[in-house]
Order: C-alpha cells, then sequence, then structure tokens
C-alpha cells in the first residue's frame, strides 16, 4: 500500500502531557502495534496502521538525515531519543519527543523496534525547528538524496564533535538550555 499523498495544512495538534505515544515495527519499519493515542492522533486506525511503514506520517519538514541517524543507532543495538515533527492523516503536525530502542529475543538478536513519544518541551521544539530547517537545506542543496542525507550527518556530527558533546547530550541539553548548549545550537544551525 502505498504512502498517502498528504499535504500539510501548518495546523498543529496536541496531545496532553499525561499521553504517550507507542508503536512498534518489525526490522523493516512496518508497524506492528499502535496504541490509540497514536491512532487519535495520528488520525489513522489500527488496521490502517498495522503493516505500513512506520514512515507514513513523516512530515516533509522533518530531516531525512536525523532519521538516517535514528536508524544507524537502533539498528547497532543503542536507544535514541529525537524530537521529532509527525504528520497526520489531515495534515496537521504534531512534534514529539521520542525514545526509540530496539527489542531483543533471549538471544540477544534484535526483533523490532519500540517508541514511546511524549509531549516535547516548547523550548526544546523552538530551538530544533532552525536546527531541522538548516539539515534539511544541506540535504536538498546535494545532487543526490543519499548525498544530501550524508552531508547533513556530517555537519550535525562535526559540529557537535568540535562542540565537545554527543547527540545524546546536544538532545537532553535542549530542554534546560545553558550558555555552553545554546552556542552549540547556533553553531549546528549555521
Amino acid at each position: 500500500m502505498a504512502r498517502p499523498n498528504v499535504s500539510p495544512s501548518g495546523e498543529e495538534i496536541f496531545f496532553d502531557a499525561s499521553e504517550i505515544i507507542v508503536s512498534k515495527t518489525d526490522l523493516q519499519g512496518r508497524i506492528t502495534y499502535a496504541n490509540d493515542v497514536f491512532q487519535r492522533v495520528a488520525g489513522y486506525t489500527e488496521a490502517e496502521l498495522i503493516g505500513r511503514p512506520h514512515n507514513l506520517i513523516r512530515h516533509p519538514d522533518m530531516p531525512r538525515s536525523v532519521f538516517q541517524l535514528l536508524w544507524d543507532t537502533i539498528r547497532g543495538g543503542e536507544e535514541i531519543f529525537a524530537y521529532v515533527v509527525n504528520l497526520s492523516r489531515c495534515g496537521g503536525h504534531y512534534w514529539v519527543f521520542a525514545h526509540v530502542t530496539p527489542s531483543f529475543d533471549d538471544d540477544g538478536t534484535i526483533v523490532g523496534y519500540h517508541s514511546s513519544r511524549r509531549v516535547p518541551d516548547r523550548r526544546a521544539v523552538e530551538q530544533v525547528i532552525p536546527l531541522y530547517a538548516k539539515l534539511r537545506e544541506i540535504e536538498e542543496s546535494a545532487a543526490t538524496p543519499k548525498a544530501g542525507i550524508t552531508a547533513a550527518i556530517s555537519h550535525l556530527t562535526d559540529t557537535l564533535a568540535s562542540a565537545g558533546v554527543s547527540y545524546a547530550q546536544f538532545v537532553f541539553s535542549l530542554t534546560g538550555l545553558t550558555l555552553a548548549s545554546q552556542s552549540t545550537l547556533e553553531e549546528v544551525a549555521r
């Protein structure tokens, strides 16, 4: 089944801070579980989600490079936290603070992925928006999509490395911005 052709409306959708959006996927990123909060906020029924690629809800403003970093991390057996903007069925968007982890069987083999998403800190979202715009600009200026993703990841990781922080440290610094994290953010967004 093809990804629906949904145009962003610019309307932001909110969910309650006490709610958690939960989904599980197989190794290829096809949805195997979607809780009721996910269904309601994204605007799809369970039947419409199960078996579909999780990128069904990918917003065009979300840098592909951040998803590449996410997939590389979880395929490597590690967890990742990220700010993500998603696209609902009606064209509205919703921001989440995502925690994505691999799921393992008894032998330690990765058998799928689990994502829990919470309401993000608005200060963090406001800081991420220009960064994501810069990453998308880098991606779109490259000769090919793959080259753009590679260039954007390099920009992000090189800047963070020169500031002496990991991606995880950077993500968590956004909710309690310090002078050091603010200058790092400005560097990354350049």
